[in-house]
């Protein structure tokens, strides 16, 4: 039954995009002058997770790069790459140029000078979960660099632009901002069909059930794939030639869950002592949140930081918040 698993995965980026043609266009019309070789604009993509920003982004510069062959282009998860050093080595790496950079001792100015020197073909660098960042001012080192486009992804703009300073926030204003709405149950269902025409064999999946997996994925697209996924994995298990409705019907927790885990397994390890400070209460503000993991660590980041992990960790429905302003509590959503 399962004749391509790559296309069910959530990072699989496939050759045609459905129900993203005005966000497609857009941001081809902000990158396009690389192919003129002219400096291309930048980008700001913003909208809820699930709704394909990551993956337009990665088709539209893949794209983009079968067509002019002399750009390059770095992806960097900013959830991971979180600090100022890791994003500079990040793109550096790249770019192929991180001989005799050492992790602990080479400064970030050593590493802005190695990209300030950089002579090569134009180079897009992509900024997914850019809220993630400790220190905006990556974004204005790369704005002042010629040769460098940046696409942006965040959840929220409002959040991202609360937590830059002013000479940042400004040289946002200037980039193309293409915002992603939730998909609807109809889109859902088209997107999942799609992948199932490639990635399983004739009549695997029904329309209704693949409207049943889109309604349980409330337009969340990660969500209504690992759904599909595991349905399909237990079909193929059991030795049937079709998805039945009860591999659905244990497919949605199962998918959850696997969705949960996937979360928390790519938190680091200052996130995860965040996220287990919340565990082990009945519901805390932030201001206490940040009090225990102060003293939980040795070097302590932000306030700025730790509130936007929690945030973070709001947008991947691994806690739940309640009430607002001073009386705002986070508490660990429990698991299906």
């Amino acid at each position: 039954m399962i004749e391509d698993a790559r296309v069910l995965r959530e990072e699989f980026v496939p050759n045609d995009v459905v129900h993203r043609d005005g966000e497609v266009d857009a941001l081809s019309a902000v990158l396009e002058p690389v192919v003129e070789g002219e400096p291309p604009e930048s980008a700001l993509l913003t909208g809820p997770s699930g709704a394909g920003k990551t993956t337009i982004a990665k088709f539209v510069v893949g794209r983009l790069r079968e067509t002019a062959l002399d750009v390059e282009s770095i992806h960097v998860n900013c959830w991971q790459s979180y600090t100022r050093f890791k994003a500079l080595y990040r793109i550096l790496e790249g770019l192929g140029r991180t001989i005799d950079v050492h992790r602990q001792s080479t400064p970030h100015d050593e590493l802005l000078d190695r990209l300030e020197a950089y002579d090569g073909p134009p180079v897009i660098v992509t900024l997914d979960e850019v809220d993630q960042l400790e220190d905006g001012h990556l974004i204005y080192d790369l704005y002042r660099l010629p040769a460098f486009a940046v696409v942006l992804i965040t959840n929220d703009e409002e959040e991202l632009l609360a937590g830059l300073d002013e000479r940042v926030r400004s040289r946002l204003h200037t980039a193309q901002t293409i915002h992603f709405d939730r998909y609807d149950v109809e889109e859902l269902t088209d997107i999942m069909a799609d992948r199932v025409d490639h990635g399983l064999s004739a009549d695997a999946v029904d329309f209704d059930q693949l409207r049943w997996i889109a309604d349980a994925a409330a337009g969340d697209a990660r969500v209504g794939l690992s759904i599909l996924r595991s349905a399909a994995r237990r079909a193929d298990r059991d030795g049937a030639d079709a998805v039945r409705d009860d591999h659905v019907d244990d497919a949605i927790p199962e998918a959850r869950r696997e969705v949960r885990s996937r979360a928390l397994e790519a938190l680091h390890k200052e996130q995860r002592n965040v996220f287990e400070i919340l565990q082990e209460s009945d519901g805390l503000p932030p201001r206490e949140v940040y009090d225990r993991y102060v003293a939980a660590v040795e070097d302590p980041r932000t306030k700025r930081t730790v509130r936007s992990w929690l945030q973070k960790l709001e947008q991947y429905n691994l806690v739940e918040a309640d009430g607002s302003g001073p009386t705002r509590t986070y508490r660990v959503i429990a698991e299906e």
